[in-house]
């Protein structure tokens, strides 16, 4: 095997085969458009020798409810040497869906594969970029937003809050870098060693230790469709990445409570001081206060508390983290 420190080399019609993993939840209207996209992306890289003949688009099918795998089957068929397919049994969440495409390249023998989603919102063309910096050795090659003028203030704002909060808690996170990255073959079999069921590949790829680069391109607005990721879907999917990665959140609540068993104290010798007074009265405030302000510490406690219990019953039950129903290869 190639040594990973050592430059990725190109020679003659050596050219690394570099597999294209777009996970898919229904994605019926878009799709077409993105397969004359990337098809034609795929083979002007193959005609200029940049990578081997040998490379495929690889569209996972994370268990859509629409035509998706229809218009995938059909993709394949009608151009089987560049367009292939995998379809989930079950929706199992894009993480797993682009698991499933990655760990699907190596088994076929890639040399390198780059991830990006279905709605065209990643530039294809600095996949050309991605890739010199891999012949130069970088075995992690991030897409970067070069600006997030597309989002709104609230959105911008949020993404940014989400990066800062995850990197005080001691998590490695790379800045306005969705799963748009190119991984060569030793970052991907260390990548087939995390055997997690929760997965947050955000906070996985930077641990894996080897050289990194970054592209920097210009989103772009959504092809067709709609986002699959409404602002509900992104709480759940800034927590599944917070509480993945860190017991810091629990560490948080221990310190809470210690400033509520602190504030108590001094709502005691207030209480103290007004009965002394006869100001029996205003002591009622008080107590509701305490009261309040202690119950809902109890229960945002429990709430932590519960989704780290949770995430470890599930890590327990040792359960496939995704189940292919079919290949098209």
């Amino acid at each position: 095997m190639r040594d990973e420190m050592e430059p990725n080399m190109v020679e003659g019609d050596d050219a690394p085969v570099m597999d294209l993993v777009i996970p898919c939840f229904d994605e019926q209207e878009v799709l077409p458009t993105t397969a004359g996209v990337v098809g034609r992306k795929m083979r002007s890289l193959m005609e200029s020798g940049v990578i081997s003949s040998k490379s495929r688009i690889i569209f996972v099918d994370d268990g859509s409810t629409d035509a998706t795998w229809q218009i995938i089957s059909s993709l394949h068929a009608s151009d089987p040497s560049v367009m292939d397919g995998i379809k989930l049994a079950h929706n199992r969440g894009h993480q797993n869906a682009l698991l499933a495409g990655l760990m699907e390249a190596l088994r076929r023998g890639c040399d390198a594969a780059v991830s990006m989603d279905a709605d065209l919102q990643d530039d294809p063309d600095a996949i050309d970029e991605m890739l010199e910096h891999y012949r130069s050795g970088e075995q992690i090659v991030y897409g970067v937003r070069s600006a997030r003028d597309t989002d709104t203030h609230f959105k911008r704002d949020t993404a940014h809050a989400f990066y800062g909060l995850m990197r005080k808690m001691g998590t490695e996170v790379v800045d306005d870098c969705a799963d748009f990255r190119l991984m060569g073959r030793p970052a991907l079999e260390a990548l087939s060693r995390y055997g997690e069921v929760n997965l947050f590949l955000r906070g996985i790829v930077p641990t894996l230790g080897f050289r990194t680069g970054k592209v920097f391109y210009e989103r772009a607005e959504r092809a067709a469709g709609t986002s699959k990721y409404p602002l509900r879907k992104m709480m759940a999917f800034a927590i599944q990445g917070i509480t993945s990665f860190t017991a810091a959140p629990m560490h948080w609540v221990m310190g809470a409570g210690v400033i509520a068993v602190l504030f108590s104290i001094v709502m005691i010798v207030y209480t103290l001081v007004s009965m002394a007074l006869g100001h029996v009265v205003s002591g009622w405030s008080s107590l509701m206060i305490s009261v309040w302000l202690v119950g809902g510490l109890i229960m945002i406690s429990l709430g932590v508390v519960g989704e780290y219990v949770g995430k470890i019953y599930l890590e327990t039950k040792h359960r496939p983290r995704y189940t292919i129903e079919e290949r098209l290869d």
